[in-house]
């Protein structure tokens, strides 16, 4: 997952970035809400954790900002003590906010709301997407095949996670590589290449069929059902 951090406090943001960062999430983080939203319209986020209490602008005024601006991404709101309340909670789910989680919070609950949120928002309601003989849990970052275990180095197994989680949808190889090398030290493009190579090889060997990852020529890659990808080749 790719994780825009909108957040005041420092000392928190490097918490969150940590936490989630050790979880495999990408993270970028700025203290200013203006920075925030010509982020968000730059980059193809999972979900934008929001502060209400920023230096430059309003937390609202971000949210009402992405919303106004047509950006459809996930949005959990983080009140400090400023903003505590019903009245804040209302408000910012109004704005169109997805989650409102108030601090002090554990980073754990932090995450679990962002594991929820992100794979509601992708049409999966359980922890698991399953595809054909494909299961993928999220929440424990592990990959099964017809209930056998396929273990997966890291980045691949990121790259298939965020192949599972937009099923259908084309993604491109700036995506990819957005989502494992947070725009920063990249390698060439066709590293992804080399990583779908592998991660065809190995769901064709484990369930004995074509893998469901199908080359959008010109564009990039996605993920169908194994009994759709027979249909679209």
């Amino acid at each position: 997952m790719r994780i825009l951090l909108i957040e005041d406090d420092s000392t928190l943001s490097a918490s969150i970035t940590m936490k989630l960062r050790a979880h495999n999430c990408v993270v970028d983080a700025t203290r200013l809400g203006e920075d925030g939203l010509e982020m968000a319209k730059i980059y193809d986020y999972d979900i934008i954790l929001l502060d209400l209490m920023l230096p430059d602008i309003e937390g609202y005024e971000v949210l009402r900002g992405l919303r106004t601006g047509r950006i459809r991404t996930p949005i959990l709101v983080l009140s400090g003590t400023g903003a505590t309340g019903a009245g804040s909670k209302i408000k910012s789910l109004s704005l169109g906010a997805d989650d409102f989680l108030s601090k002090p919070f554990d980073l754990r609950e932090l995450l679990a709301r962002i594991q929820t949120i992100v794979r509601r928002s992708k049409g999966h309601s359980e922890s698991v997407i399953r595809i054909g003989k494909l299961s993928l849990n999220i929440e424990r970052q592990q990959v099964e095949i017809d209930g056998r275990p396929l273990r997966l180095p890291n980045k691949e197994y990121r790259v298939l996670e965020l192949l599972c989680l937009r099923k259908g949808a084309t993604l491109t190889k700036e995506m990819f590589l957005n989502h494992l090398y947070e725009g920063r030290d990249e390698p060439d493009h066709k590293i992804i290449d080399v990583y779908i190579c592998k991660l065809r090889r190995k769901l064709s060997e484990a369930t004995g069929e074509w893998s469901g990852i199908e080359t959008v020529w010109g564009r990039g890659y996605v993920l169908r059902d194994p009994i759709e990808a027979t249909i679209y080749r």
